[in-house]
């Protein structure tokens, strides 16, 4: 028997694996998924959803989100809350990407507006921004100002002249974490760091340029400040070199951790230590210097979008109203107070490929979206839709605010590039409008829209769960890449 013979259906598109499954389970694990993808779900991803579920201080359920795939540790698409009292923290529950995160940068243009200069506007966004493996930025930092990107993240960039002071408010944790400590990073990390700060990336991450395709919920839409027909500008990106180092450098402290404080776990990679430990709150410290890393990073890359964007069009980026609706993390641990057992717990929620998705009325929510919630961005693959949803009170209740992060990966980068050519791809998306400029036709090949779960499915069990309501759909019009 195996473990999916296990797993009960709670309703459409929700299952759970029972605490009873395994003995050293301490909460249930949750699925939210549709029946074919559950068909379909690797056993290895189930599996690290039990795992999880085992681990010292975990809150109610060890989650499996809509775009649930197997993972380092925990899955990717997965969520588990711990107790500050009795909980842990594992490096695995958050990954190597520290604050893989993906922002949405509005503008007042039409697709009309830019037909005539979209092959100039792709040419100057792929060379204004740097992208590929090892890619390095633009900038060069001062002896010791990495320090201060640590420290500050987003809010160190628009001090430097990259950005607008109004940004920080529609950024998650208004894009610095204030716990990171610069001090505890490793040189290394900083060296990986410096030359890389204000770049891409590569793998799935991506610049595009959008049209706002379709509307779901008007009401919400206007708070939004989203219309019909609106070019807007996607960036999926995280903390490059220097968080995958802080990653790498707290999993070999965490490895002997979890042996010095007898912690009992069932994969190796799930590497911990105790809340209230120094490694714990060293890592913490780090993880939130990588997180504002990643911020400053995407605070830069907007500055010189909003700047390739004056070139080529010739109006001032104010006047084109290039303000950003939100920026969202994707692989954090933070702290934060939910209900469990209807009594208010503060407790640190891992997030690995999981989106937070706070609903209405929530005090982390910028001001301006209060009313209706936080705006959760979902982006898809190369050539395929992304969506703009929002939080909701169900998820505050059932996914400690949480919901997918996009389309999970179901081909490896090997196999991609067996099942597809880069002229296919290229060709299928001229076809439907949709330019594409990348480093190598390698990158092409491994990122093709056939690798990933399709989007609109991982976003239609968000929605159908109401872990987050749909708000509009944005296509792509040119698509920049590493």
């Amino acid at each position: 028997m195996t473990i999916k013979d296990e797993i009960k259906k709670v309703r459409d598109n929700v299952y759970e694996i029972p605490g009873s499954f395994n003995k050293k389970m301490r909460a249930s694990g949750r699925l939210y998924i549709d029946d074919e993808s559950f068909e379909n779900l690797e056993e290895g991803a189930v599996e690290q959803i039990v795992n999880v579920a085992c681990l010292p201080g975990v809150q109610r359920y060890s989650i499996g989100l809509p775009d649930i795939h197997f993972g380092y540790g925990f899955p990717i698409g997965g969520v588990a809350a711990f107790s500050l009292r009795t909980g842990i923290v594992s490096p695995g529950g958050v990954g190597f990407d520290i604050n893989c995160g993906v922002r949405l940068i509005k503008s007042n243009l039409t697709l009309e507006d830019i037909e005539g200069h979209l092959d100039e506007l792709t040419e100057k966004l792929f060379k204004n921004i740097p992208a590929g493996v090892g890619s390095k930025g633009k900038i060069r930092l001062e002896d010791g100002e990495i320090d201060k990107v640590l420290d500050y993240g987003a809010q160190w960039a628009v001090e430097n002249g990259y950005g607008w002071p109004e940004d920080l408010e529609v950024l998650e944790e208004n894009g610095r974490m204030v716990d990171a400590d610069s001090s505890i990073v490793s040189d290394k990390a900083k060296k990986r760091g410096i030359p890389q700060l204000g770049s891409l990336g590569s793998g799935n991450h991506f610049l595009e340029i959008q049209e706002v395709d379709e509307i779901y919920d008007e009401k919400v839409a206007e708070v939004y400040g989203l219309k019909k027909g609106m070019i807007v500008i996607m960036i999926h990106s995280g903390s490059r070199g220097c968080g995958h180092q802080v990653c790498s450098d707290y999993l070999r402290i965490m490895d002997k951790a979890y042996k010095n404080y007898k912690i009992q776990i069932a994969d190796r990679q799930l590497a911990c230590a105790p809340l209230d430990s120094k490694e714990a709150q060293n890592y913490i410290q780090a993880m939130a210097a990588a997180a504002n890393y990643a911020w400053a990073n995407r605070q830069m890359m907007t500055h010189w979008i909003r700047e390739t964007f004056e070139d080529v069009m010739g109006k001032s980026a104010k006047d084109m109203e290039m303000d950003i609706l939100y920026d969202v993390a994707h692989n954090i641990a933070k702290m934060e107070t939910h209900k469990v057992h209807n009594r208010e717990e503060d407790l640190l929620v891992h997030r690995k490929g999981a989106t937070c998705a706070f609903g209405p009325g929530r005090e982390e929510v910028p001001e301006k979206y209060r009313e209706v919630g936080q705006p959760v961005l979902i982006p898809g693959t190369m050539g395929t839709a992304s969506y703009v949803l929002h939080g909701t009170d169900v998820a505050m209740e059932e996914t400690f605010g949480s919901t997918a992060h996009g389309a999970g990966r179901v081909l490896s980068r090997s196999q991609a590039k067996k099942d597809y050519t880069p002229e296919q791809i290229t060709e299928d998306m001229e076809s439907r409008g949709i330019k594409l400029k990348a480093t190598s036709k390698h990158v092409i090949a491994e990122e093709a829209p056939g690798a990933y779960k399709d989007v609109d499915s991982v976003v239609r069990v968000s929605d159908s769960t109401g872990i987050a309501k749909l708000v509009a759909r944005v296509r792509p019009i040119a698509v920049t890449k590493g």
